[in-house]
């Protein structure tokens, strides 16, 4: 599924080189953290969140063809002050 979502991801933003997808389990669930440029994180949340949640439908429904519980969250890393 890890794929699926750097492709579609990728294909979105401006920098594809910083996209950075890191699967974590959760209580029997992968939740892959993707963290983004800060100017590309509005093109995957799209207007009042359309992109995002049609990302997290078509994982959903995908990882369920295999059997497994995935979902997907967005990580904004805040500067060190």
């Amino acid at each position: 599924m890890q794929e699926f979502l750097t492709y579609v991801v990728k294909g979105l933003v401006q920098h594809p080189e910083a996209v950075v997808i890191t699967p974590v389990d959760r209580a029997g669930m992968t939740v892959y953290e993707l963290r983004l440029e800060p100017s590309d994180v509005g093109k995957i949340i799209g207007r009042q969140g359309v992109t995002i949640n049609a990302i997290r439908s078509l994982l959903s429904a995908g990882s369920a063809n295999k059997g497994l519980r995935c979902s997907v969250e967005i990580v904004e890393d805040q500067p060190a002050r």
